[in-house]
């Protein structure tokens, strides 16, 4: 497969910035406390499953004290909905204990100390920060990773490689060109069947291959 030329690059810097440049998170939440349960849960679960689970969660956790005070079985019947649940609600509680026991209840904004809470990768705490934040910084997830081999803007085997590639070459508007990727690939450039007569990079377009991370 080509890579994108310096030319394409830009240009498809470019169009996505000019196509999504309102473009948030799909994710309902109130605080940085619910984003980042929202986040953890969306690992290879849909938004809309995540947005349809948490007003209950909310309800009953409304806060890193309450999370972290669960009963793990009343927290998995909540979130049972979810791919990988059992593991998640345990993250949730451990996230949960260590926001309250060492930062007195308050999500660290900083990647560094976002990583050290259980169920936040890398992928994890970069989209919080993005999202809470407006950090100029790129997250990896599924549909970034697809469109980015798509276009030629990648040929990394990880989503992390993906990442450093893609900041690397960017360099700026990263926020924005996450969020435009994630929902250009949601919605157009999709895994089966991508809308190509919706698509405004036919021209950059290297293939309609569908890839995995």
């Amino acid at each position: 497969m080509k890579k994108a030329t310096k030319e394409e690059i830009k240009e498809i810097h470019r169009l996505f910035i000019e196509n999504y440049s309102d473009a948030v998170t799909e994710l309902d939440y109130k605080n940085a406390y619910e984003l980042v349960v929202a986040v953890a849960l969306s690992a290879q679960c849909t938004d809309k499953r995540v947005n349809i689970i948490t007003p209950a969660l909310f309800e009953k956790y409304p806060d890193p004290k309450a999370l972290a005070e669960a009963n793990i079985k009343e927290l998995k019947e909540l979130i049972n909905s979810c791919s990988f649940f059992n593991n998640k609600a345990k993250n949730l509680i451990d996230m949960a204990k260590r926001v309250t026991e060492v930062y007195g209840g308050e999500i660290p904004m900083d990647e560094k100390e976002l990583v050290t809470l259980a169920g936040v990768g890398q992928k994890t705490a970069n989209v919080v920060m993005i999202e809470y934040t407006g950090a100029n910084l790129m997250a990896v997830d599924t549909h970034v990773f697809r469109v980015s081999h798509r276009l030629g803007l990648s040929d990394d085997n990880t989503a992390i490689k993906t990442e450093a590639t893609l900041v690397k070459k960017f360099k700026t508007d990263l926020r924005t060109l996450h969020q435009g990727m994630v929902l250009f690939g949601r919605y157009i450039c999709k895994a089966k069947n991508p809308k190509c007569d919706e698509c405004f990079l036919t021209q950059q377009c290297k293939t309609k291959e569908s890839f995995k991370v």
